[in-house]
């Protein structure tokens, strides 16, 4: 490649994502000069991460060139690599309303983002504003322009936008795999990079089809974890997926739990007690970030002035339920922005790796062409990919364990349903996607299902095209 790398980074308001990317793109020499564009549509929240940017690569010593637009055209111009951490219709109004508006039918949720009603809604909200993104990007991005994308509902959104455009492709991106390797390690006291495994799937309904220390297969020692009572309290959900299904998935049990018919049920707190399972964990997880922007943005404005301490009992004090965790990551955030360490996101690695040559594997989202023999073909996958100087090149599975690929299947309805609603413009297909969804039809009837389908679509309105208007 010759001249200045462009890197645009589409909903930079989304901080968290913003510093840990650009953290991890100007540690690297060879990118330590590039040109980053900032978008967002909200004027403050641009600002903000422009400050983030300058200041990661003071803290860094570099020299990229920075720009921040609420002019998305403008942004992507002459750009190599984007990179999408959009979230359609924020937490206020619309991730609460997908929330309260199921929970009034009796359907509880955790994160609402990837299946299930809310993870339906957000796929409704995001994958139009996505394609006219795509369509900017065919126009104005430098030849051979490649989108990584981080929003949810992933799956969903990598199967919409590959099936839309040839010219520009995506590759959806996702930290469930390493950090679920990090986790299981942690378990296990071995050192997270001693661990050797491969695993395949849909996002956030992958299984490590090889787990593994120095050539010994690590299995065994997970399921004496479960069978000693000794697996993590939080993480209850996906040890009972080992004890079930034999492998170990990827995405957390918060996750997990609304993927499946079988552990969030109308009157049964005693499943949700005995899994450890919190219910409306995403919008408290957005309420512990309202509480940490002030100190973020003093910290910006005045660096060194605020203690991550503080917000720690503040947020404490807040009694705010969420998960313990949720509370260390927005300290974290705090901390993070006076000192950088390199993330395991692969938006950076992909970037370097390309630019560089270096060839390294990474787990991407990409649809499937001979890639895993017993899903749908042209759905989307989650597989390793090995990328160096000719791009994102995903690697072939083969055939999965049959109970595993069965299990995924029914996440795979519902998505080609939504992206079907979508590009074919046909507003039946939401009411199609919600019934056959697992945790949905776990818990409402057909009229139920239809009623709420129509009360959501109504309140979405502002964000919806115009063919699915109630």
């Amino acid at each position: 490649m010759q001249g200045r790398i462009k890197i645009t980074l589409i909903g930079a308001g989304s901080i968290v994502f913003t510093r840990n990317l650009l953290g991890d793109i100007f540690s690297y020499p060879e990118l330590a000069d590039c040109e980053i564009a900032l978008h967002d549509i909200d004027e403050h929240r641009l600002r903000l991460a422009e400050m983030v940017a300058q200041r990661l690569a003071g803290t860094l010593g570099v020299s990229p060139t920075i720009t921040a637009s609420t002019d998305r055209r403008r942004a992507l111009a002459d750009a190599r690599f984007v990179i999408s951490t959009i979230q359609v219709g924020g937490y206020k109004p619309a991730t609460v309303t997908d929330f309260e508006i199921p929970k009034k039918f009796g359907l509880e949720q955790t994160i609402g983002d990837t299946l299930g009603i809310g993870g339906i809604m957000r796929g409704l909200r995001t994958i139009p504003v996505q394609l006219a993104m795509l369509k900017d990007m065919e126009d104005v991005c430098a030849p051979g322009a490649i989108h990584l994308n981080y929003v949810n509902p992933m799956a969903m959104i990598t199967w919409a936008l590959n099936q839309a455009s040839t010219r520009v492709p995506t590759v959806g991106l996702c930290h469930s795999v390493q950090h679920t390797a990090h986790e299981l390690a942690h378990d296990l006291g071995i050192p997270a990079e001693e661990i050797d495994y491969r695993c395949a799937g849909i996002n956030h309904m992958s299984f490590y089809t090889r787990f593994e220390h120095k050539g010994v297969d690590l299995y065994p020692r997970l399921r004496q974890l479960y069978a000693d009572g000794k697996a993590p309290a939080w993480n209850q959900v996906r040890y009972e997926m080992l004890h079930q299904l034999g492998h170990f998935p990827t995405e957390s049990s918060e996750h997990f739990a609304e993927y499946v018919p079988w552990f969030i049920k109308k009157g049964r707190e005693d499943l949700l007690a005995k899994f450890n399972i919190p219910l409306d964990e995403y919008p408290g997880r957005c309420q512990i970030f309202e509480h940490a922007w002030p100190y973020i943005e003093r910290e910006l404005l005045a660096p060194g002035t605020q203690d991550a301490k503080a917000l720690t009992a503040q947020l404490e004090a807040a009694n705010i339920h969420v998960m313990p965790r949720n509370i260390t990551e927005a300290a974290q955030l705090l901390e993070g922005l006076n000192s950088v360490t390199r993330s395991v996101e692969y938006g950076g690695q992909i970037i370097h790796s390309m630019v560089s040559g270096m060839p390294r594997v990474v787990y991407g989202n990409v649809l499937n062409h001979q890639l895993i023999d017993n899903l749908p073909q042209g759905c989307a996958v989650e597989v390793p990919c090995l990328v160096d100087a000719n791009g994102v090149q995903p690697t072939r599975v083969g055939k999965l364990p049959i109970q595993l690929a069965a299990l995924m299947r029914t996440n795979v309805n519902v998505q080609e349903l939504v992206v079907a609603a979508i590009t074919e413009q046909q507003r039946e297909h939401v009411y199609h996607a919600a019934m056959l969804d697992p945790h949905t039809a776990a818990v409402l009837d057909l009229s139920q299902i239809r009623a709420m389908v129509d009360e959501l679509l109504l309140a979405h309105r502002a964000f919806l095209p115009e063919y699915l208007h109630a």
